[in-house]
């Protein structure tokens, strides 16, 4: 295990030079991974798992387009693709890899599964944090892990293929074997990591919460409507608005800031821009930090899980999500968004 300086606190991670793919084999190598799920991390992680040539199935509904998706992408019914109780029935570690609401409903079935000495395993922390309200409680001669890839399953495959990796979150909720850590570290690597450092099942869902509401994507996107808005009143065009507040920032900053840090992305533009850049910041962040306090005490105290329960568990809420993304869709903002990704080279 490195320890590596974050910014002077030190951690401890796992990477591929000391976790080798060849000891995770050799950790897996009597194990039967049964990928329960295709929909957000399934594809990925199993693709990434058989490729990595650990012995792995699939567990999904059958009929549905996440099985018909299994299907187009190689895996074979009744030899690595079956249905979600005969797939958990095979397993020895059970990925749970359901929507938090698809865990919830399918806990009863992969409970009576788990028998003595298997592993479930969680990309999420979700069903084990909130347990009093999604009621998945492990048996205790279980093993429970987590290994949570710091992005979606397409980017994992993605890159995967590339030789690349995409770093991971790893944690022990329960130990009943003595070999869940091994374990979550080899799945780690089959999966397709770049390297893993260590959390809790609650601290990954905390920040996963928060992360997902705020900077990674609900207030990435109330910032580009806010600042689009304002250019817009007055008088810019659409062009010029979405241009300045979305494109400029995708296509050319960020791939520089995830490269080589904000500080050289200070260092490498004009006076200009680092004046009034380094001058805003501070208000930036001082009017949005009550905002991410406010989002974190919601996520600790329950509600924002309570919110997801109650919203996933309604019949129609797939009809009411395509009505609020109908929205999003159709707004000058996305639709100028639309029409310039058609002008790229």
């Amino acid at each position: 295990m490195a320890q590596i300086n974050f910014g002077g606190v030190l951690e401890n991670v796992v990477t591929r030079e000391e976790f080798s793919l060849n000891k995770a084999r050799e950790v897996l190598k009597n194990e039967t991974v049964a990928v329960i799920g295709y929909g957000v991390q399934g594809p990925g992680q199993s693709m990434n798992l058989k490729d990595n040539g650990i012995n792995v199935i699939v567990g999904q509904r059958k009929g549905g387009k996440s099985w018909d998706k299994a299907i187009a992408d190689g895996w074979v019914e009744n030899k690595n693709l079956f249905d979600v109780e005969e797939a958990s029935k095979r397993a020895t570690i059970i990925q749970y890899l359901l929507s938090d609401a698809g865990q919830i409903q399918s806990w009863p079935l992969i409970k009576s599964n788990l028998t003595k000495g298997k592993t479930l395993y969680f990309s999420h922390g979700f069903g084990i944090t909130f347990h009093t309200q999604t009621g998945i409680v492990p048996p205790t001669d279980v093993d429970v892990i987590l290994v949570a890839p710091k992005g979606s399953g397409t980017s994992l495959r993605r890159l995967f293929l590339e030789g690349k990796g995409l770093n991971s979150s790893y944690a022990i909720f329960q130990d009943a074997t003595g070999k869940a850590k091994e374990k979550a570290l080899a799945l780690g690597i089959g999966v397709g990591s770049g390297y893993l450092f260590e959390t809790d099942f609650k601290k990954e869902v905390y920040s996963d919460l928060t992360g997902e509401r705020g900077i990674l994507m609900g207030a990435l996107a109330g910032l580009f409507e806010a600042q689009y808005n304002v250019l817009r009143e007055n008088g810019h065009s659409p062009s010029e608005a979405f241009n300045e507040t979305v494109e400029e920032l995708t296509q050319s900053l960020m791939p520089l800031v995830a490269e080589n840090g904000m500080d050289w992305m200070f260092a490498n533009t004009s006076v200009t821009a680092q004046r009034g850049a380094l001058d805003w910041k501070g208000k930036f962040r001082d009017a949005a930090k009550p905002v991410f306090k406010e989002l974190y005490e919601s996520v600790a105290s329950g509600k924002e899980a309570a919110r997801v329960i109650l919203e996933g568990s309604k019949s129609n809420y797939r009809e009411n999500l395509e009505k609020e993304l109908t929205e999003v869709r159709e707004s000058e903002l996305w639709q100028a968004g639309a029409a310039v990704r058609k002008l790229r080279p």
